[in-house]
Protein backbone atom coordinates (compact mmCIF):
# COMPACT_ATOMS: atom_id res chain seq x y z
CA UNK A 1 0.00 0.00 0.00
CA UNK A 2 0.88 3.09 -0.99
CA UNK A 3 2.28 5.80 1.83
CA UNK A 4 0.16 8.51 3.03
CA UNK A 5 2.36 11.73 2.08
CA UNK A 6 1.71 14.90 4.40
CA UNK A 7 3.08 18.32 3.70
CA UNK A 8 4.25 19.70 7.05
CA UNK A 9 5.33 23.58 7.46
CA UNK A 10 6.80 24.40 10.87
CA UNK A 11 9.09 27.33 11.11
CA UNK A 12 10.91 25.86 14.05
CA UNK A 13 13.29 23.72 13.09
CA UNK A 14 13.48 21.87 16.57
CA UNK A 15 9.85 21.22 16.28
CA UNK A 16 9.54 20.43 12.63
CA UNK A 17 12.66 17.67 12.92
CA UNK A 18 11.03 16.39 15.88
CA UNK A 19 7.02 15.70 14.19
CA UNK A 20 8.93 14.95 10.70
CA UNK A 21 10.44 11.98 12.17
CA UNK A 22 7.29 11.01 14.33
CA UNK A 23 5.26 10.68 11.71
CA UNK A 24 7.80 8.87 9.54
CA UNK A 25 8.00 6.54 12.66
CA UNK A 26 3.99 6.12 12.30
CA UNK A 27 4.44 4.98 8.73
CA UNK A 28 3.66 8.78 7.33
CA UNK A 29 5.82 10.10 4.10
CA UNK A 30 6.59 13.13 5.61
CA UNK A 31 8.23 16.58 3.75
CA UNK A 32 9.05 19.10 5.83
CA UNK A 33 8.95 23.15 4.79
CA UNK A 34 10.47 25.73 7.37
CA UNK A 35 8.30 28.70 5.75
CA UNK A 36 4.76 29.44 3.86
CA UNK A 37 6.80 29.95 0.97
CA UNK A 38 8.86 26.77 0.62
CA UNK A 39 5.57 24.51 1.69
CA UNK A 40 3.82 26.79 -1.75
CA UNK A 41 6.54 25.74 -3.54
CA UNK A 42 6.51 22.10 -2.19
CA UNK A 43 3.21 21.71 -2.13
CA UNK A 44 2.79 22.94 -6.49
CA UNK A 45 5.35 20.47 -6.90
CA UNK A 46 4.42 17.23 -5.49
CA UNK A 47 0.94 15.43 -4.38
CA UNK A 48 0.18 15.32 -0.65
CA UNK A 49 -2.85 13.53 1.12
CA UNK A 50 -2.56 16.19 4.05
CA UNK A 51 -1.31 19.38 4.96
CA UNK A 52 0.14 20.63 8.73
CA UNK A 53 0.66 24.77 8.66
CA UNK A 54 2.03 26.31 11.35
CA UNK A 55 -0.03 29.46 11.53
CA UNK A 56 2.83 32.08 12.68
CA UNK A 57 5.75 31.83 10.08
CA UNK A 58 8.17 33.96 8.36
CA UNK A 59 7.70 35.36 4.52
CA UNK A 60 3.97 33.66 4.38
CA UNK A 61 1.99 32.75 7.28
CA UNK A 62 -0.44 29.59 7.29
CA UNK A 63 -3.79 31.51 7.05
CA UNK A 64 -1.87 32.65 3.59
CA UNK A 65 -0.47 29.58 2.59
CA UNK A 66 -3.64 27.35 3.22
CA UNK A 67 -5.86 29.69 0.97
CA UNK A 68 -3.09 29.18 -1.97
CA UNK A 69 -3.05 25.38 -1.64
CA UNK A 70 -6.95 25.57 -1.52
CA UNK A 71 -6.55 27.42 -4.76
CA UNK A 72 -4.84 24.16 -6.31
CA UNK A 73 -6.22 21.24 -4.33
CA UNK A 74 -9.88 22.45 -2.79
CA UNK A 75 -10.60 18.75 -1.29
CA UNK A 76 -7.14 18.37 0.92
CA UNK A 77 -7.29 18.14 4.41
CA UNK A 78 -5.21 20.98 6.05
CA UNK A 79 -4.80 21.81 10.07
CA UNK A 80 -3.65 24.28 12.14
CA UNK A 81 -0.98 23.82 14.23
CA UNK A 82 -0.31 27.03 16.75
CA UNK A 83 0.31 28.89 19.83
CA UNK A 84 -2.98 30.66 19.26
CA UNK A 85 -5.87 30.00 21.44
CA UNK A 86 -8.27 32.58 21.21
CA UNK A 87 -11.97 31.54 19.40
CA UNK A 88 -11.51 34.37 17.00
CA UNK A 89 -7.99 32.94 15.39
CA UNK A 90 -10.41 29.69 15.23
CA UNK A 91 -12.43 31.03 12.66
CA UNK A 92 -10.17 32.82 10.73
CA UNK A 93 -7.93 29.17 10.43
CA UNK A 94 -11.57 27.41 9.21
CA UNK A 95 -12.21 30.48 6.85
CA UNK A 96 -8.69 29.82 5.38
CA UNK A 97 -10.10 26.38 4.84
CA UNK A 98 -9.10 24.51 8.01
CA UNK A 99 -10.41 21.18 8.39
CA UNK A 100 -9.00 21.16 12.27
CA UNK A 101 -7.32 23.20 14.43
CA UNK A 102 -4.74 21.95 17.24
CA UNK A 103 -3.08 24.75 19.87
CA UNK A 104 0.44 24.08 21.10
CA UNK A 105 2.05 22.62 23.07
CA UNK A 106 0.12 19.61 22.13
CA UNK A 107 1.29 15.59 22.28
CA UNK A 108 2.30 14.29 19.58
CA UNK A 109 -0.19 11.36 19.92
CA UNK A 110 -3.04 13.88 19.95
CA UNK A 111 -1.83 15.20 16.79
CA UNK A 112 -1.46 11.87 15.00
CA UNK A 113 -5.17 10.99 15.96
CA UNK A 114 -6.20 14.37 14.39
CA UNK A 115 -5.07 13.10 11.33
CA UNK A 116 -6.26 9.47 11.55
CA UNK A 117 -9.96 11.05 11.80
CA UNK A 118 -9.44 13.56 9.65
CA UNK A 119 -8.20 10.96 6.94
CA UNK A 120 -11.04 9.10 7.81
CA UNK A 121 -13.56 11.28 6.94
CA UNK A 122 -12.30 12.74 4.03
CA UNK A 123 -11.66 9.36 2.63
CA UNK A 124 -14.69 7.30 3.23
CA UNK A 125 -16.84 10.06 3.18
CA UNK A 126 -20.75 8.96 3.82
CA UNK A 127 -22.64 9.26 1.15
CA UNK A 128 -25.46 12.01 0.66
CA UNK A 129 -29.39 12.03 1.14
CA UNK A 130 -29.96 11.10 -2.53
CA UNK A 131 -27.85 10.59 -5.57
CA UNK A 132 -29.31 13.73 -7.09
CA UNK A 133 -26.49 16.08 -8.09
CA UNK A 134 -27.55 18.64 -10.14
CA UNK A 135 -30.36 21.35 -8.28
CA UNK A 136 -32.01 25.09 -9.53
CA UNK A 137 -31.78 27.02 -6.78
CA UNK A 138 -33.84 30.23 -8.30
CA UNK A 139 -32.11 31.72 -11.12
CA UNK A 140 -29.23 29.50 -10.01
CA UNK A 141 -27.38 25.81 -11.01
CA UNK A 142 -25.86 24.02 -8.56
CA UNK A 143 -23.59 20.97 -9.73
CA UNK A 144 -22.77 19.19 -6.45
CA UNK A 145 -20.41 16.58 -8.94
CA UNK A 146 -18.67 19.64 -10.34
CA UNK A 147 -18.46 21.66 -7.00
CA UNK A 148 -20.01 25.02 -9.03
CA UNK A 149 -23.14 27.22 -8.85
CA UNK A 150 -23.72 29.18 -12.15
CA UNK A 151 -25.51 32.57 -12.38
CA UNK A 152 -26.05 34.43 -15.82
CA UNK A 153 -22.94 32.52 -17.01
CA UNK A 154 -20.74 33.00 -14.24
CA UNK A 155 -19.47 30.50 -12.18
CA UNK A 156 -18.43 30.39 -8.86
CA UNK A 157 -16.35 27.33 -7.67
CA UNK A 158 -17.26 25.68 -4.28
CA UNK A 159 -14.68 24.00 -1.68
CA UNK A 160 -16.29 20.53 -0.85
CA UNK A 161 -17.95 21.59 2.36
CA UNK A 162 -19.44 24.33 0.84
CA UNK A 163 -20.79 21.82 -1.59
CA UNK A 164 -21.77 19.52 1.06
CA UNK A 165 -23.72 21.87 2.75
CA UNK A 166 -25.35 23.36 -0.33
CA UNK A 167 -26.80 20.30 -1.40
CA UNK A 168 -28.07 19.40 2.14
CA UNK A 169 -29.72 22.56 2.26
CA UNK A 170 -31.03 21.82 -1.44
CA UNK A 171 -32.29 18.82 0.04
CA UNK A 172 -34.47 20.26 2.46
CA UNK A 173 -35.35 23.51 0.31
CA UNK A 174 -38.02 25.72 2.21
CA UNK A 175 -37.68 22.97 4.87
CA UNK A 176 -35.62 23.88 8.78
CA UNK A 177 -32.33 21.85 8.21
CA UNK A 178 -31.51 21.18 11.60
CA UNK A 179 -28.19 22.33 12.75
CA UNK A 180 -27.09 19.59 14.47
CA UNK A 181 -28.31 17.00 11.46
CA UNK A 182 -25.30 18.98 9.60
CA UNK A 183 -22.48 18.99 11.69
CA UNK A 184 -22.73 15.37 11.90
CA UNK A 185 -23.39 14.73 8.27
CA UNK A 186 -20.17 17.10 7.47
CA UNK A 187 -17.97 17.39 10.51
CA UNK A 188 -18.83 14.27 11.71
CA UNK A 189 -19.37 16.10 15.38
CA UNK A 190 -20.87 19.07 17.05
CA UNK A 191 -18.58 20.69 19.16
CA UNK A 192 -17.55 23.99 19.28
CA UNK A 193 -15.25 24.34 16.98
CA UNK A 194 -17.03 22.64 14.33
CA UNK A 195 -20.14 24.80 14.39
CA UNK A 196 -18.07 28.26 14.34
CA UNK A 197 -16.61 26.41 11.03
CA UNK A 198 -20.24 25.30 9.83
CA UNK A 199 -21.39 29.47 10.56
CA UNK A 200 -18.22 30.46 8.61
CA UNK A 201 -19.39 28.52 5.89
CA UNK A 202 -23.88 29.27 6.00
CA UNK A 203 -21.81 33.23 5.68
CA UNK A 204 -20.20 32.24 2.63
CA UNK A 205 -22.84 30.21 0.87
CA UNK A 206 -24.99 33.45 1.80
CA UNK A 207 -22.77 35.42 -0.10
CA UNK A 208 -23.00 33.13 -3.34
CA UNK A 209 -26.71 33.47 -3.24
CA UNK A 210 -27.10 37.37 -2.88
CA UNK A 211 -27.39 38.06 -6.53
CA UNK A 212 -30.69 36.23 -6.64
CA UNK A 213 -33.51 37.87 -4.54
CA UNK A 214 -35.71 35.20 -4.26
CA UNK A 215 -33.11 33.11 -2.76
CA UNK A 216 -32.62 33.31 1.12
CA UNK A 217 -30.89 31.82 3.47
CA UNK A 218 -32.04 32.01 7.14
CA UNK A 219 -30.86 31.11 10.88
CA UNK A 220 -33.63 29.46 12.36
CA UNK A 221 -33.16 30.43 16.03
CA UNK A 222 -32.42 26.62 18.00
CA UNK A 223 -32.81 24.56 15.08
CA UNK A 224 -31.38 25.40 12.17
CA UNK A 225 -31.27 26.73 9.01
CA UNK A 226 -33.33 27.52 6.23
CA UNK A 227 -32.96 27.80 2.11
CA UNK A 228 -35.61 29.27 1.22
CA UNK A 229 -36.22 28.93 -2.69
CA UNK A 230 -39.09 31.62 -4.03
CA UNK A 231 -41.08 30.24 -7.21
Amino acid sequence: MEKIKVLLVEDDPNLGILLKEYLEAKGYSTVLAMNGKEGYDVFSKDKFNICILDVMMPVKDGYTLAKEIRAIDNKIPIVFLTAKSMKEDAIEGFTAGADDYITKPFSMEELLMRIIAILRRTENKPSMDSAKTEFRIGKYKFNYQHQTIEIKGVQQKLTTKESDLLKLLCLNANEVLDRNFALKSIWHDNNYFSGRSMDVYIAKLRKYLKEDSSVELLNVHGKGFKLLIGK
